[in-house]
């Protein structure tokens, strides 16, 4: 009986609230979404609208569930849990319903499952439990390659399941790794890759190449190199340049100029690494991986853009950069969406009256695209109140999160917030033409049962976590 009197009193009744509250919204605006006049009631449990609400049903049971648990059970269970979801993610490869060419839902009955969307949640106990442990130390090479096979494990998994798009998700847990110490190299090198990924789609790939190598220099000169010295080693690389061409035309081997760059750069990495060794120009070492990796990296977007992302990812992204142009085929959902957004207006069409929705012109406007409902029929002002919503839900639980006694707690509602945070930006994004469109549904918003239940999940096993924030937990 104590214990249940704590818990009411510890639990944090705000976010229980804006969770509430969110739901609530979120279903409304399903119902606005998919509305059909010959099945009006909200509860018609044959339309979405019904079904929702009956996900919504379990979903609070759930977290009632969660909340009678005892707090250190999730700590004490998070890698089973984390090890079962694995297990999942690989049988949803075999036994699984491929729906919109990804193969990554079990069917039982009238119920779709996709353990993608719970495998988040699993991760996160297990980082978290990984991290919090006594003796962890992030700067070790073994720590960072047990947190980076604990997180990528599941995103391969899901990637072989072509849903690139809940893969990206995990890459979100390196800022909870940063929050814990990581080195800030870690996100520029993340940062760096994203904008090569861009750059290298845009130009043609010597450009990008020499840019590398010139902006390298340029950092090499203000890591202390002398200026002689970086005109010597790119005369290195041209003399090497000049021999490999000529042995090749010699020897009558076809040989792209981009081979012979990279040969010519491989040849005097030997070099530079002994004079940055030699004048101990620790911060050049970084500058000249990264150099060497940037440059590596370009020659593999072509591949990872052709081979692993699928036919209408590849066209969704080159409408998005503007490098083709197919309104009415790869870039229809966009386009629909931004109009339905703008005909809102400030105040929106009003509730039932948006055009663009009534009359279907965006695709799965009740999951990925939910939030052109709100811009269309509540316009700048309701988009304003679910951002602000989503927000303050965010911030709360950042704060709730710092306040933690157990490092495993705090990591853990760090990961809840960055996860919500990435759903958010990317969802949002993609539906303002912001972000490529890849199957990202906006949190207690989006109908489905799969998600909507993960996200609960999500946030009431670090509420349970937060009514014991005194205790530590290992």
């Amino acid at each position: 009986m104590i214990r249940k009197i704590s818990l009411i009193k510890n639990l944090d009744w705000w976010t229980v609230f804006m969770y509430v509250l969110l739901i609530f919204l979120g279903w409304i605006n399903i119902y606005a979404a998919v509305y059909n006049e010959e099945h009006h009631s909200i509860f018609d449990i044959t339309q979405s609208y019904g079904k929702q609400l009956m996900w919504i049903g379990a979903a609070f049971f759930l977290a009632i569930v969660i909340l009678i648990i005892e707090g250190k059970f999730f700590s004490a269970f998070a890698y089973p849990t984390y090890l079962f979801m694995i297990f999942l993610l690989i049988a949803v490869l075999i036994f699984g319903r491929e729906v919109n060419g990804a193969r990554s839902w079990f069917q039982l009955g009238a119920i779709r499952f996709q353990p993608a969307e719970f495998a988040k949640f699993a991760t996160c106990l297990a980082i978290s439990r990984y991290i919090s442990q006594f003796n962890f130390k992030i700067h070790k090479f073994k720590s960072l390659v047990v947190s980076g096979v604990i997180l990528f494990t599941p995103a391969v998994l899901i990637i072989l399941q072509r849903d690139a798009g809940s893969a990206l998700v995990y890459t979100v847990f390196l800022l909870v790794l940063y929050r814990e110490g990581l080195s800030g190299v870690v996100l520029f090198i993340g940062f760096l890759s994203a904008v090569l990924f861009i750059i290298t789609l845009l130009f043609a790939k010597l450009y990008v190449l020499l840019t590398i190598i010139g902006f390298s220099f340029v950092c090499l000169k203000f890591m202390g190199i002398r200026f002689k010295q970086i005109l010597i080693g790119l005369s290195f690389i041209f003399i090497g340049f000049a021999l490999v061409w000529g042995i090749g035309k010699l020897l009558q081997v076809e040989v792209s100029v981009y081979a012979i760059l990279l040969i010519s750069i491989g040849l005097n990495i030997l070099p530079f690494l002994y004079y940055i060794y030699r004048e101990r120009l620790k911060n050049a070492i970084w500058v000249l991986l990264i150099a060497v990796g940037s440059l590596f990296f370009t020659f593999s977007v072509s591949y990872l853009f052709e081979n692993v992302l699928e036919s209408h990812q590849q066209e969704r992204i080159n409408d998005l950069l503007g490098i083709e142009s197919d309104p009415s085929g790869a870039g229809y959902n966009v386009a629909q969406s931004k109009i339905a957004i703008g005909s809102g207006g400030f105040a929106g069409k009003g509730f039932l009256n948006g055009t663009q929705t009534k009359f279907n012109f965006v695709p799965e406007q009740s999951t990925d695209f939910i939030f052109c409902t709100v811009g269309e029929e509540w316009g700048f002002i309701g988009s304003t109140v679910v951002l602000f919503l989503l927000l303050t839900l965010i911030l709360r639980l950042l704060f709730l999160a710092e306040r933690q006694r157990s490092p495993f707690s705090r990591i853990y509602g760090y990961g809840v917030a960055c996860i919500l945070f990435f759903h958010l930006a990317v969802n949002v994004g993609m539906t303002i033409g912001l972000a490529p469109v890849i199957g990202i549904p906006l949190p207690f918003f989006s109908y489905g049962g799969s998600s909507l239940w993960a996200f609960t999940i999500l946030l009431f096993v670090f509420l349970r976590l937060d009514a014991n924030r005194l205790e530590l937990l290992r």
